[in-house]
């Protein structure tokens, strides 16, 4: 009985996978016969039989708008005394994937057709802006673009009109900074990046400030990029400004490098706010004035304070620390007095929470990233050349965060037994 069932249902989901498999196949089997393969000994012969089999498409979809546009088809003897017929077509010249070509635009005698397959005044296709700014996105100067198309591609394009291609991006990097977010985020981690720029005739350093929120699906997002001069509070306090007037109330937690000012900057602005900062760079700023020979040791003893199960322990291990190295490292060991409220708030959460926030190793993460797609470019000319190569860099990026965080649901819970007034869910 059970063979009898499961045959069929065999049958029928083989069936339908291939019949899935065929209305995927752009061309139909029948035409691939041996006869017409046989014309094409090479790839190159492959590459231009597309190319003129795409100029063809398009020259009968062109006539097929005609015919829409006049209401009657050519040579149909609806079309006389119509008010308006074709009047011959006009060569033009285009730049597609498959390379540059020309085909023939009907015209009509009104001269009001406007087609939609291949604009008036466009002699590019979507698709080679959207490779004009993949390459830029990855790096790529103007020029370079201009020899990958000719060399690669066969497509003649010059530095002025991918320049304009390009320009397209600061448009929509504005949209896309101008958004609006979501009322809340669990976690919000702040960092700068830096760069050269040129400005006044003089290479100058600026920072790109960069903020990456965790919202209440589990997802990262970069909430923002700003450009300013050397990192300071001052500047964050517009950066979190900016924040709240495109919608944020209310940040749960956020993870920060020890910067001074810093922490009162965010109570400023978000004064419910858990402010944690980032227990790597402690351990880097402690470490930065250690001897050598003295290294191993500093670091292992170091390390009781920050893997220690709750903050007690952690602050008796701080006291075990300053009597070993108080006096002949008293900076090091005034730094974490100085910061151990704000470098110790990990130690209020569960350990799923406590991994996310005690280091902002995740948006270090993302700087990386970002310096692997502008490597090439060892200066920008402006702020503006500045903000679109990153930008370009964070949608890259961005394509591949499509998973929550690691143990969300256990993380989620968590966070709604410690915040559930705040969360409001």
């Amino acid at each position: 009985m059970i063979r009898v069932i499961f045959l069929p249902l065999t049958k029928y989901i083989m069936d339908s996978i291939m019949s899935k498999r065929e209305k995927h196949h752009a061309v139909p089997s029948e035409m691939l016969s041996k006869e017409f393969l046989s014309q094409f000994k090479t790839e190159e012969d492959v590459c231009q039989f597309l190319k003129d089999l795409h100029s063809q498409v398009l020259e009968h979809m062109l006539q097929g708008e005609m015919d829409v546009h006049l209401g009657y088809e050519k040579h149909s003897s609806e079309g006389t005394n119509s008010g308006n017929s074709r009047n011959g077509s006009f060569p033009k010249k285009i730049q597609t994937e498959h390379g540059e070509s020309v085909i023939s635009i009907p015209r009509d005698r009104n001269a009001d057709f406007e087609p939609i397959v291949v604009p008036k005044h466009q002699s590019r296709g979507l698709s080679i802006e959207r490779l004009v700014i993949s390459l830029y996105a990855k790096g790529l100067s103007v020029s370079d673009i201009e020899d990958e198309l000719r060399d690669i591609y066969k497509i003649n394009l010059s530095t002025s009109a991918i320049s304009i291609i390009t320009n397209k991006v600061t448009q929509a990097a504005l949209e896309w900074q101008n958004r609006p977010l979501e009322r809340l985020y669990l976690v919000v981690w702040m960092d700068g990046i830096v760069f050269k720029v040129r400005e006044s005739g003089k290479i100058i350093n600026k920072t790109v400030y960069l903020c990456v929120g965790l919202n209440k699906s589990g997802y990262k997002e970069v909430l923002g990029m700003w450009i300013g001069k050397s990192e300071s509070s001052s500047f964050w306090m517009s950066v979190l400004t900016d924040l709240k007037a495109r919608g944020v109330e209310d940040i749960l937690i956020t993870v920060t490098d020890n910067l001074n000012g810093f922490t009162e900057t965010i109570k400023t602005v978000f004064p419910q706010s858990t402010t944690q900062i980032c227990v790597v760079h402690q351990i880097r700023n402690s470490c930065k004035y250690v001897v050598w020979k003295d290294m191993k040791e500093f670091t292992a003893d170091m390390k009781e304070i920050y893997t220690s199960v709750n903050r007690d322990q952690a602050a008796n291990a701080l006291s075990l620390f300053e009597q070993k190295w108080g006096t002949k490292y008293r900076h090091a060991v005034q730094s974490w007095h100085r910061n151990w409220d704000d470098l110790t708030a990990f130690f209020d959460f569960p350990v799923e929470i406590r991994t996310i926030i005690y280091t902002t190793n995740l948006i270090e993460n993302l700087n990386g990233k970002i310096r692997k797609y502008t490597k090439t470019k060892m200066s920008f000319p402006t702020d503006d050349a500045l903000r679109k190569s990153v930008w370009l860099a964070l949608q890259e990026i961005e394509k591949k965060w499509t998973m929550p965080i690691r143990n969300w649901g256990l993380v989620m819970n968590q966070f709604l037994a410690i915040f559930e007034e705040r969360i409001g869910i």
